[in-house]
């Protein structure tokens, strides 16, 4: 099979598909398909086992949307297949442009995001399904549901984001709950070392992802600030940073942008990991961190709920809620016996999300739609 893989960002850069698009393209590989890679960067990406095409994010917008379509149209001619994780709307285009069919891997609501990014609206998922609103959300909402609507397929990663998804007009028969797979872990140093590494020194929780309004990480901010001794630690990088930065007490660090590997090693030093999100579907930190056995201090939103058990593998807050998540915080580190269960129960409860038998869903999926 001849897939050709489209994401919007890539390593170095921060987010789930940066994550996801790499651990697709090479498990396929693996499995003896040819993968061919198109990518948007800032500077080109390190070498891979595969062709990695790049359009520079210099471009001025309009220029590298249309050159973007193209690419894919160009790429798409030698594929069977388009699996796409961003960049709906030209991979759609680029397609339908090269008659090849496209697998979409749907990880928000694009209309929303797109309205967001845009200032054209605030609040959160959940709001903007029921609002009233004016012709330009209305515009974006269409180009949404034909984007998704002319898939061959749409993955979501939560039940949560596929019954958004139905609700739009997909046929709920090419809507499927692909989740985000647990990571191939590295061989972690003891978590002393880690530590160390790390100058973590007493109660420490940790945040790794994009520093943007929807991790609302200023209710993180306010929780730690409220529970003493315990620290912070963020690593990543995003337009809120500075604003954050600026808030941010003296017992939360930032350490800017990680590769994926020391991530890993950060949330195996933590005592916790943390997420104060006003939305998210089905986050790849939060499984990366149970993966390596820490629990996850969460707010209830999206698909979390779907990996995240009260008081199984981590605790559960509402969002927005700082004297919630101030509250978990605490009872967490006060009670030897519940932090001891969590522990205990956070590797196991994330190994439904082997990577095999995630990916497997998948190349099942790409080879259908291939042989149509």
């Amino acid at each position: 099979m001849r897939v050709l893989v489209v994401s919007g960002i890539w390593p170095p850069d921060v987010g789930g598909p940066a994550s996801h698009a790499p651990d697709v393209a090479s498990f396929l590989v693996e499995r003896g398909h040819v993968v061919h890679v198109l990518t948007t960067a800032s500077a080109e990406p390190a070498a891979q086992r595969y062709p990695v095409t790049w359009l520079s994010r210099r471009l001025p917008k309009g220029v590298l949307h249309v050159r973007t379509g193209l690419e894919i149209a160009r790429l798409a001619r030698d594929a069977e297949v388009v699996y796409t994780t961003g960049m709906f709307g030209r991979s759609a285009g680029g397609a339908s442009l090269a008659r090849r069919p496209y697998v979409l891997k749907l990880t928000a609501d694009p209309a929303f995001e797109r309205a967001r990014r845009r200032g054209m609206i605030g609040g959160d998922v959940d709001q903007f399904q029921r609002a009233r609103v004016g012709p330009g959300i209305r515009a974006l909402r269409i180009a949404r549901d034909a984007e998704l609507r002319n898939a061959a397929h749409v993955f979501t990663p939560s039940a949560y984001l596929r019954e958004l998804a139905i609700g739009w007009g997909v046929d709920a028969a090419r809507v499927s709950v692909l989740p985000n797979p647990s990571p191939t872990l590295p061989t972690l140093l003891p978590r002393d070392e880690l530590r160390r590494s790390l100058s973590m020194n007493g109660p420490t929780v940790a945040f790794a992802g994009r520093l943007t309004a929807q991790k609302s990480l200023e209710v993180a901010l306010a929780a730690v600030e409220a529970v003493p001794g315990v620290s912070l630690v963020i690593a990543g990088d995003g337009d809120e940073r500075a604003r954050l930065e600026a808030a941010a007490g003296e017992r939360v660090r930032f350490i800017g942008p990680q590769p994926r590997e020391r991530v890993v090693e950060l949330f195996a030093a933590a005592d916790a990991s943390i997420l104060s999100s006003s939305w998210e579907n089905f986050p790849h930190t939060v499984v990366e961190a149970l993966a390596v056995g820490t629990p996850v201090i969460a707010t209830t939103t999206g698909g979390v709920g779907e990996i995240v058990t009260d008081g199984d593998n981590g605790l559960l807050v509402p969002p927005g809620d700082a004297a919630a998540l101030a509250g978990a915080i605490e009872r967490y580190f006060a009670d030897d016996a519940l932090r001891e269960r969590l522990r205990s129960r956070a590797r196991p409860s994330v190994e439904r999300f082997a990577p095999a038998r995630v990916f497997g869903g998948l190349e099942a999926t790409l080879e259908r739609v291939a042989a149509e």
